[in-house]
């Protein structure tokens, strides 16, 4: 957790960036019968039944120092997606960087690992030596502000019924286009002192030791 905490404090620097990631889905359902439109003293009204149309995934990655962040739309989400989204990352977003600070969550899929799965092991340890990695901490996700701006993007874009693919990937590059546009950041007030006092249920209890004096 202070390790999460402390990389928050540092200043923004376009050669080591602060960058959160994380990865969450959106069902596509499609309307059965067309939604009645509002009027003048009545709600708009929308049919209980609908369509599947699978799933979209979004992977987030987050600057909260910046102010930016970069959506990716995709059809999946396994080890390979993720892969390629930090590839993505590393070389589209941040190709000049010297490292990038990773903030990423405990899934399965977010394992370096996965790199090799995806990529021959030399284009992979290129990436991993682009990046330094901290993990938030288990049942931590109030942490993670990857997190925190995938509900912003649920509750201000995709808080409604999405059709199919391509409406999801446009409707999220608007989103996308108009927060940065804004350079929208978090105003992150928890520092590792106030975990210290907040949170010290958390910490271990040091006993003093107790030392037996014996005179010869």
């Amino acid at each position: 957790m202070e390790e999460t905490l402390e990389g928050y404090q540092r200043p923004d620097d376009e050669h080591r960036p602060l960058v959160c990631f994380d990865a969450g889905t959106k069902p596509l359902v499609k309307d059965v019968r067309e939604p009645i439109p509002a009027a003048p003293g009545r709600l708009e009204r929308i049919d209980d039944e609908y369509e599947r149309h699978g799933t979209g995934n979004l992977f987030m990655m987050f600057e909260p120092l910046a102010g930016r962040r970069e959506v990716l739309v995709t059809a999946r989400r396994t080890a390979v997606d993720s892969a390629e989204a930090i590839r993505h990352l590393v070389d589209v977003c941040h190709p000049k960087a010297d490292q990038i600070i990773l903030v990423q969550d405990n899934l399965n899929t977010h394992k370096l690992a996965s790199l090799y799965e995806a990529f021959p092991p030399e284009e992979a340890r290129r990436l991993i030596d682009k990046l330094e990695v901290h993990d938030t901490p288990k049942h931590g996700s109030w942490l993670h502000r990857a997190e925190i701006e995938r509900g912003v993007v649920r509750q201000q874009c995709l808080d409604r019924r999405i059709p199919d693919f391509s409406t999801l990937t446009d409707e999220v590059a608007a989103w996308q286009s108009n927060r940065n546009a804004a350079q929208v950041k978090v105003d992150w007030q928890f520092t590792t002192a106030d975990a210290r006092v907040k949170l010290k249920r958390l910490y271990p209890i040091l006993e003093p030791v107790k030392t037996k004096w014996t005179d010869h």
